[in-house]
C-alpha cells in the first residue's frame, strides 16, 4: 500500500502555484490518496494505465511506479516542462506523454487496464462522449477512476473565494458570479481571499487579459450517474465527500444532506468513483 505523506502533500500544496513543475510535484504526492481509494475498491494499479487529462503530469508519474506502462494525455502541453522533466529526473522509462483530445482518444479499443480521470470531466465540452471514449479504450475487465465535484459547490465552482464568504454563484447564478470575479480581479483584488499566485483571474488581469470560463460541464450528482450509465458503465464504488461544515453535523444528519437530491450538489466537495463496463462481472 502506498503511504500517504500528509507532510509532503502540505509542503508541496503551499508551493504548487509557482510553476507547472511545482504543481506536478504536488500531484505526485497527492496521488497516494487516489491509489488508496482504488485499493479500498479492490483495484490494484498494474498493467497499462491511461491518464485521460494529466495536466502537468505528476499523477501519471506516480502511477508509473506501480504499473508496467503509463500514458498521460492532455490537449494542452502543460506536461512538457513538468511531467516530462520529472520522469527524466526519476528515470521513469515506462511513462509517455502526448497531446491528445479526451473526446477522440488516439488508441485502439481495449488498450488500457486502468483509465484515470482526475478532476477532468468538468472541463470537457462533451462529457458523455468523453466517458464513452474512456470506456472504449478500457479492457473488458478494466476499471476507470473518476473524480470531480458538483458545480454548485464551492470546490466545484472553480471560482475565487471572497474574504467575506458570500456564495455569489448560488445567489446570482454562475454567469453573473464569473463576471463579478473578472471585475474584482481587475479593480478590487483586496476583496479576494487567494493571493495572486493562486488566482488565475488576478494573474491574467495583471497581464491585461480576461479569464475565460473553462467549466464546460455543469456536474451534478444525479446527472453524472445517468451519464455513467449511458456510456455503458456501472459504478463499482462511489464516495461522496461533504464539506467540513456538513461533517460537523451529527452523522445521521450529515448523511441525509449528502444523499438529498435537493441540496447535495451544494454540500458535496468531491466525488470519487471506480467504474467498470456494465456488461462485465463484478
Amino acid at each position: 500500500m502506498r503511504a500517504i505523506d500528509e507532510r509532503a502533500i502540505k509542503a508541496h500544496a503551499d508551493q504548487r502555484f509557482r510553476s507547472e513543475y511545482d504543481y506536478a510535484l504536488f500531484e505526485y504526492y497527492r496521488s497516494a490518496k487516489v491509489i488508496a481509494f482504488l485499493e479500498r475498491a479492490g483495484v490494484t494499479v498494474r498493467g497499462r494505465v491511461l491518464d485521460a487529462g494529466c495536466g502537468g503530469g505528476g499523477m501519471p508519474l506516480s502511477l508509473a511506479e506501480e504499473a508496467s506502462q503509463v500514458v498521460g494525455i492532455d490537449p494542452i502541453d502543460r506536461f512538457g516542462d513538468a511531467g516530462v522533466r520529472l520522469a527524466r529526473e526519476r528515470g521513469a522509462r515506462n511513462l509517455q506523454f502526448a497531446r491528445a483530445d479526451g473526446m477522440a482518444l488516439p488508441f485502439p479499443g481495449g488498450a488500457f487496464d486502468l483509465v484515470l480521470s482526475h478532476a477532468v470531466i468538468e472541463h470537457v465540452a462533451d462529457a458523455p462522449l468523453y466517458l464513452r471514449e474512456c470506456a472504449r479504450v478500457l479492457t473488458a475487465d478494466g476499471r476507470i477512476y473518476l473524480s470531480t465535484a458538483p458545480y454548485l459547490s464551492f470546490a466545484g465552482a472553480h471560482l475565487p473565494r471572497l474574504k467575506v464568504p458570500v456564495p455569489l454563484h448560488l445567489l446570482f447564478g454562475r454567469r453573473a458570479a464569473f463576471r463579478t470575479f473578472q471585475f474584482l480581479a481587475r479593480h478590487a483584488t483586496w476583496t479576494l481571499k487567494e493571493p495572486e499566485n493562486e488566482n488565475t483571474f488576478i494573474k491574467l488581469a495583471r497581464r491585461g487579459e480576461i479569464k475565460e470560463d473553462d467549466l464546460l460541464e455543469k456536474v451534478r450528482v444525479s446527472r453524472l450517474r445517468a451519464q455513467i450509465a449511458a456510456a455503458g458503465l456501472r459504478i463499482v464504488r462511489e464516495e461522496l465527500h461533504v464539506t467540513a461544515t456538513v461533517r460537523r453535523l451529527p452523522a445521521a444528519l450529515a448523511r441525509a444532506v449528502r444523499d438529498s437530491r435537493a441540496v447535495q450538489d451544494v454540500f458535496i466537495s468531491n466525488m470519487e468513483y471506480v467504474l467498470a463496463h456494465a456488461r462485465a462481472g463484478a
